[in-house]
């Protein structure tokens, strides 16, 4: 290995989250603009690589499918999100080959891995819908399989794993069309998202840090871990909220609901999470009850980990770790402001796709913490001189 690529891979892994956490803010917002629809194929959008331009070509989109009527502003969120979602996957299958550079049975895996899935895709726009899902599985666990088998620095086994995590999204945005934003999809897609995000921050953050010089810090390891695992039932739940359309089910009432403190709800309706193929989601198909409990179960959530982070910056700074501590509990304020604000404003767009964007940079400072926990030894960095 060329001193070179030593240097090139570190970089190449920040440039990577940087890109992920730019994907999940566009994608929250062609989520919140309510433009997941506006292509009804995948992943063309009306047979078009980019999206219908001249007038003859919208009217031809109009005719191939009228049940879904061209919008201009809207198409083109969609399809650049998938654009820049591609863009991602090149840059990722890039990583992971230099990340597995002296492994060749992995660099393998991920050649044939990224081979498989662009066939998948070529044989899917040719209605080969068993063939294509067979590869595509395929494509998922051979880097998945290559991770596993590393026995290297964790850095590396999480730009391996990067990509089978963003072949699995291809096809839960391939679902989000074909399943008519069923909202387990919705949800899975947003956690994805978020987990491509995170594995490529992590990736990025121990490439770069030097960790703890030994484990003095193992009771604040784990309890960073459950913050972390405590987040993401929290993104679970937002991802929820906003796939069921319950953003707004309790009005633009905080902290109470349609002014009660106990409304009408119906948990046992809020949270089915397999509904029947077929149906048109978009809107949402729960009523109002449904609706409210979905909602308040985003609120308790939101306040069980508004406590536990608050006490986990706390104890950050009572640590050592004065910067982090603080910056823990700067990032949480704003996210919880940002949460009323969507309540209180009605759901404003800006402040919608903020509030997404606030859960990454949330679970990219408490990755921070855990990369600089985790011990250390003299090979577990590459070095960037």
């Amino acid at each position: 290995m060329s001193l070179r690529v030593r240097k090139i891979v570190p970089y190449l892994a920040i440039l990577a989250a940087v890109f992920a956490f730019g994907l999940v803010m566009f994608g929250a917002f062609v989520r919140l603009s309510n433009a997941g629809l506006s292509c009804p194929d995948w992943p063309t959008c009306y047979g078009k690589a980019t999206w219908p331009h001249h007038e003859q070509a919208v009217a031809a989109a109009n005719a191939a499918f009228p049940d879904r009527p061209y919008e201009a502003s809207k198409a083109w969120r969609e399809q650049v999100h998938r654009m820049l979602a591609g863009t991602l996957g090149v840059l990722v299958v890039v990583l992971a080959l230099l990340a597995a550079r002296r492994d060749r049975v992995v660099m393998l895996a991920i050649i044939l891995s990224a081979l498989f899935a662009a066939i998948g895709i070529a044989l899917y726009l040719h209605g080969e819908r068993n063939w294509s899902s067979g590869l595509a599985l395929l494509a998922i666990l051979l880097p998945t399989a290559g991770a596993l088998w590393l026995r290297e620095r964790a850095a590396l086994k999480m730009s391996v794993l990067a990509l089978a995590v963003i072949i699995f999204q291809a096809m839960l945005g391939m679902w989000t069309v074909t399943l008519l934003l069923k909202p387990i999809v919705v949800m899975g897609h947003l956690l994805g998202g978020m987990t491509t995000f995170g594995l490529l921050a992590y990736a990025a953050l121990r490439y770069r840090s030097v960790g703890a010089l030994d484990n003095r810090h193992a009771s604040l390891r784990a309890a960073v871990m459950l913050g972390i695992l405590l987040l993401a039932c929290q993104v679970a739940l937002g991802g929820w909220t906003s796939a069921n359309y319950a953003a707004l089910a309790c009005g633009t009432d905080f902290p109470t609901c349609l002014g009660q403190w106990a409304p009408p709800t119906d948990f046992r309706q809020g949270f089915v999470l397999w509904r029947e193929v077929g149906v048109n989601y978009e809107g949402g198909v729960l009523d109002m009850a449904a609706r409210s409990a979905i909602q308040i179960a985003h609120r308790i959530g939101a306040l069980v980990v508004f406590c536990y982070l608050a006490w986990l910056s706390y104890r950050l700074t009572r640590s050592g770790f004065r910067t982090g501590g603080v910056a823990l509990a700067i990032v949480l304020v704003v996210q919880v402001l940002l949460g009323i604000s969507n309540v209180h404003f009605g759901l404003p767009l800006p402040v919608a796709t903020l509030h997404n964007g606030g859960a990454a940079l949330l679970l990219f400072t408490l990755l921070a913490h855990y990369a600089r926990l985790q011990p250390w030894h003299a090979d577990d960095v590459e070095s960037f001189a």
